[in-house]
């Protein structure tokens, strides 16, 4: 997860710096299309091996990764980033309220605080700001449910397909939803806007590193990602996905942002002390584990 987080604060740096070049649909479309020839040589080099037998929730997890980056992405393009980047972070809350209800899983009172420590982390580090109009805000709030109904599907699905295949999922609803928007807006001649009627944009000069940049970083991201929701519980490891702050934080910097003030210094402690509680967590459920195992009577002993 610590891996995927830096992949995706890497497409965020590089998201941003073509803002002002591409919109969200365009971003989309691009993102997508260099993750998927990525892919597509990965599969030719080396088939996937699955078993299969649930396309339907493969379908509906790409639908919910594409919803989820389409809002995140106008969320960038019209709100200040802390604000964006906020609300498609209460995704890990989302991921625990629904696997409590939806799954029963419960992961205790320590995951519970690590889960909270670092959202209230993230808050001290973006200072999210409410001045907006409200569809801006109920944007964010669907990027961030979206996601996490996607990320509890990769958790479900990695048991009947490959990652690469279920990462593939997203990558071609991503690809497919822009050029069906782009050939309407084409063909109708209306006029574009960034979402629902896209405008076919050729990138130029340095655009093209930059969306390579965009595209392999979210693959990166996408990938680990998915591997990460099928080793263990949704709400353990969407926890740790705070860290894509504290990168994101230091790609600014090097973007030109400036350093972080105290209650940002603050907020990036808070995430890692989460971080922190997270792994000692896991290693005392582990060590619990193998002391069970050796006890007398149990199956491996």
């Amino acid at each position: 997860m610590l891996l995927a987080a830096l992949g995706f604060s890497v497409m965020g740096g590089a998201a941003k710096l073509l803002k002002g070049s591409f919109n969200a649909g365009q971003l989309v479309f691009y993102r997508n299309l260099v993750g998927l020839v990525v892919l597509l040589i990965g599969f030719a080099i080396k088939p996937p091996l699955s078993n299969g037998g649930k396309l339907r929730w493969l379908i509906f997890r790409g639908i919910m990764g594409t919803i989820a980056l389409y809002t995140l992405l106008y969320c960038i393009l019209h709100l200040p980033l802390g604000t964006a980047m906020t609300y498609n972070l209460t995704s890990a809350i989302f991921i625990a309220v629904f696997s409590f209800f939806l799954f029963k899983e419960y992961n205790g009172k320590e995951v519970l605080l690590a889960l909270l420590l670092g959202f209230a982390g993230m808050i001290l580090v973006y200072k999210p700001a409410m001045i907006f109009p409200w569809y801006y805000h109920v944007a964010g709030l669907i990027s961030g449910i979206s996601s996490a109904i996607a990320y509890i599907t990769v958790g479900k699905l990695n048991k009947y397909y490959d990652a690469r295949v279920i990462v593939s999922s997203f990558m071609v609803s991503g690809v497919l939803f822009p050029s069906v928007s782009m050939l309407i807006q084409h063909i109708g001649n209306y006029k574009p806007d960034e979402i629902f009627l896209v405008a076919f944009k050729w990138p130029h000069a340095m655009e093209w590193f930059y969306i390579i940049l965009l595209g392999l970083a979210a693959l990166w991201g996408q990938y680990f990602v998915t591997r990460s929701y099928g080793a263990d519980k949704a709400g353990i490891v969407s926890a740790v996905s705070y860290a894509n702050i504290v990168f994101s934080v230091f790609i600014g910097m090097m973007l030109g942002d400036s350093f972080p003030d105290g209650m940002s210094l603050s907020g990036i402690c808070c995430i890692i002390v989460s971080g922190i509680i997270i792994s000692l967590y896991k290693k005392r459920q582990i060590q619990n584990q193998e002391d069970n195992n050796m006890q007398p009577g149990s199956v491996n002993g």
